[in-house]
């Protein structure tokens, strides 16, 4: 029997290049090691550490500031805003993706479509935020969106024009508690009423104005309503002087037993009439509308919209990432399964539900899945856009982990525990992203 040995000389050389290959492949695996441990591993470690601490750092409190989180009113509506942005940003950013992937391949400049739809990825957070900041603007003077709103509105129901008009003290008018004005004594057919408005700017009045005048008829109750200013001074209160215009355009109703049985407009000169009164006394009367403010449009960073407005901007950002992703996937399909369904009768609708998106499914999830865990790390849009009173209404964990620890709330421990929180949230979707992608891979 005949026993078989290496020879030493010859495992000698085989054993030094294995132990080179591993030095080398150390020498190359270790800074990106270190680098890894300083930014990742030891910052981990230490938030959990410091999440078991006070605000100072110096006391030992256990789990207090974890039992914390979910007493704090600040936090619970955090993590409230935070469900809200997973359920609805990834959903809609997935769901327009899809639609604009599948609707570009049917458009003849899809190149161009695409780098226009991508483009705000090149823009930052921040200078996204100042653009929607100024878009959402309450003043349409100044805000884009409420400017567009407050256009349409008006197109289809017109505002006051004498928003800031108010009835001289003295002159027989009262104000009721709508805001409209009526005359304090009862008027019959016959009589004639002079209504003087003041507050009203001489460059807000119309041009057609014309001079206030008044006359009285036997069976009509007229009357006129003015301006009662005479410009460079010296006119009478309550007494319509020959320099004073009418303020024409103004709804005025004859009111009886508190129903309004005619109604006028006001002519160029602010005269009107009521003919064919019946006899008896009536209370002439100017509808609140005529004094409406204008429409300012919508509150957009108020506390009820913060939330949505500022997802609508994290949606013009990302949209073209998520459709440009899902066109890749949808690059790769089998088209003959696609044609073939086509020929076989299917309607576009069918192909699109029954076909595209069942073999999209592994994309879809990995765009929605990536998407998620951006949105619960989101922070610059809602630090920049949401003003400082409703900060605290568009908060989620990302900033409210800020505010605690830096933002002035200088409690550590806490800002800490929400981090850890935080990080908990994001490892499961982190895991199934990587074991999808190794599936795929295999």
């Amino acid at each position: 029997m005949t026993t078989l040995t290496t020879p030493v000389g010859a495992a000698s050389p085989r054993r030094r290049a294995q132990r080179r290959r591993r030095t080398i492949a150390v020498a190359f695996v270790l800074p990106a090691l270190l680098l890894l441990g300083a930014l990742v591993v030891h910052p981990v470690l230490f938030s959990v550490g410091r999440s078991f601490f006070d605000a100072g750092g110096s006391r030992f409190v256990g789990g207090e500031n974890y039992a914390e989180m979910f007493r704090d009113p600040a936090t619970l509506t955090a993590i409230r805003n935070s469900a809200i942005w997973v359920v609805v940003a990834p959903t809609l950013l997935t769901g327009l993706g899809l639609i604009l992937a599948v609707l570009v391949e049917k458009v003849r400049w899809a190149t161009a479509f695409k780098l226009l739809l991508f483009m705000p990825m090149a823009v930052s957070f921040l200078a996204a935020g100042i653009i929607f900041r100024l878009a959402y603007e309450e003043d349409p003077d100044k805000g884009v969106l409420n400017a567009a709103v407050v256009g349409v509105h008006d197109a289809f129901k017109g505002s006051s024009s004498y928003p800031t008009a108010r009835a001289r003290d003295g002159q027989g008018l009262q104000k009721g508690p709508d805001g409209s004005y009526g005359t304090a004594a009862a008027v019959a057919p016959g009589s004639a009423v002079s209504l003087g408005f003041v507050g009203v700017p001489p460059k807000d009045v119309p041009g057609e104005a014309k001079p206030a005048a008044v006359q009285a008829a036997a069976d009509e109750v007229r009357g006129a309503v003015y301006l009662d200013f005479t410009p460079g001074g010296g006119g009478r209160p309550g007494v319509i002087d020959p320099e004073e215009r009418g303020l024409p355009g103004m709804t005025v109703e004859a009111v009886r037993d508190g129903k309004a049985v005619a109604t006028a407009t006001t002519a160029p000169d602010g005269s009107f009439r009521f003919a064919d009164l019946a006899p008896g006394t009536y209370t002439v009367k100017l509808p609140a509308a005529n004094f409406a403010p204008p429409y300012e449009g919508v509150s957009w960073l108020g506390p009820a919209l913060v939330t949505p407005a500022i997802i609508g901007a994290y949606l013009w950002i990302w949209t073209g990432f998520a459709m440009v992703l899902i066109g890749a996937g949808l690059s790769s399909l089998p088209r003959d399964a696609l044609e073939a369904a086509r020929m076989d009768g299917a309607s576009e609708w069918q192909v699109f539900r029954r076909i595209t998106v069942p073999l999209l499914a592994p994309v879809l999830t990995v765009v929605f899945v990536t998407l998620v865990i951006n949105v619960m790390k989101v922070f610059d849009l809602i630090y920049i856009i949401a003003p400082g009173p409703v900060q605290e209404d568009a908060t989620v964990l990302a900033t409210q982990m800020w505010l605690v620890s830096f933002g002035g709330g200088n409690n550590q421990g806490l800002g800490s525990a929400l981090g850890v929180l935080l990080l908990l949230l994001v490892i499961p979707a982190m895991v199934f992203n990587v074991r999808r992608f190794r599936r795929s891979q295999s």
